[in-house]
């Protein structure tokens, strides 16, 4: 229940939300507020922020408990998406890292990836981010030139990325590439990267500039030669990005 509205309550919340809700804007005001404008500043929140979050219980609100979930419904990720714009609180990347990135593990992922990544994701260990915007590509994605070429059991990527949400401080990157650029939107296909100094070919850009969420890390990602295993395909076979 926010402290802003206290007589609200949406038709899908149960007492369990509203519990949620209290203890979201407790947090927030706690870990969040006070650091807003230097956050702002620095354009990143700090990684040990990551971690509180995660400690907090809030990066796998809706992802399940045998991965260290809470196990919850979408509801969960609403209610506490509503406390941060209710705190003013524009820096995070949680929105980004756990109800979507993480969710395209959970859902696309076998069984050996999710138990790989999954629970570094909801601890706060691991922070995702999605590498989809291009400079000559934005919502255009059937144009995106980032290709991945199969190398025995890797894959070998080459292209650049942009205003990408997470870019300083992802140890996770899920990336859209074109693993038949012949084949249109059939050869689409999303690989992750885990951006660990066994990288090789992986370079962070320039931190970008933006008309608001100052505090949110967005920067360029560049991908030269860079080896992925074959094994970090997410979903069952190729081509499968547009449909995932």
């Amino acid at each position: 229940m926010s402290e802003l509205f206290p007589a609200y309550r949406a038709s899908w919340e149960t007492d369990q939300h509203r519990e949620l809700r209290k203890y979201a804007a407790e947090f927030l005001l706690k870990e969040s507020t006070p650091n807003q404008e230097r956050w702002a500043r620095e354009h990143q929140v700090d990684r040990e922020y990551w971690n509180k979050l995660g400690d907090a219980g809030l990066l796998g609100l809706d992802l399940p408990e045998r991965f260290g979930g809470a196990g919850g419904d979408f509801g969960y990720s609403a209610v506490f998406a509503e406390e941060q714009a209710l705190a003013h609180d524009t820096s995070s990347g949680w929105a980004v890292h756990s109800p979507i990135a993480a969710h395209y593990l959970n859902t696309y992922g076998n069984e050996e990836q999710k138990q790989r990544w999954l629970p570094r994701v909801i601890s706060g260990d691991a922070v995702l981010a999605i590498a989809m915007t291009e400079p000559g590509a934005g919502s255009d994605l059937q144009g995106i030139r980032t290709t991945a070429v199969r190398d025995g059991s890797h894959y070998v990527l080459n292209g650049s990325k942009t205003f990408i949400s997470n870019g300083t401080h992802c140890d996770l990157l899920i990336i859209v590439t074109k693993t038949d650029p012949a084949a249109g939107a059939a050869g689409v296909s999303l690989i992750v990267a885990e951006t660990d100094e066994s990288l090789h070919g992986f370079e962070r850009g320039r931190v970008l500039e933006k008309i608001g969420q100052h505090g949110q890390d967005t920067r360029e990602l560049f991908f030269s030669d860079m080896r992925v295993p074959v094994a970090n395909l997410l979903g069952d076979n190729e081509g499968l990005g547009f449909t995932s």
